[in-house]
């Protein structure tokens, strides 16, 4: 299975066949769950790093972790709204 789709399914497991299920038909949602697991493994090399700016690395990536999180709620809220279309009122004849 794809990375992405993991880190999205594991952020939000409730949510797991509607995460796959739109992974599978949209490129774009795929795409933003890879970046949300690259910027997620990102964050935890920092957490683990000595260097000087890893608190700043550290305050980026999850802040770009929780951006992501907070798309890929929205992707999914919207993909879960069914359009109903308007109904006109029928004909007098």
């Amino acid at each position: 299975m794809d990375k992405g789709v993991v880190a999205a399914t594991r952020r939000f497991p409730f949510q797991g066949m509607a995460i796959k299920e739109r992974a599978a038909r949209d490129e774009e949602f795929r795409d933003l769950c890879t970046d949300f697991a690259d910027a997620e493994i990102e964050l935890l090399r920092w957490e683990q790093s000595t260097e000087l700016k890893r608190d700043e690395r550290c305050a980026e990536y999850q802040e770009l972790v929780t951006d992501l999180a907070r798309e890929i709620a929205a992707a999914l809220d919207t993909a879960a709204i069914i359009p109903f279309h308007k109904r006109w009122p029928k004909p007098r004849l």
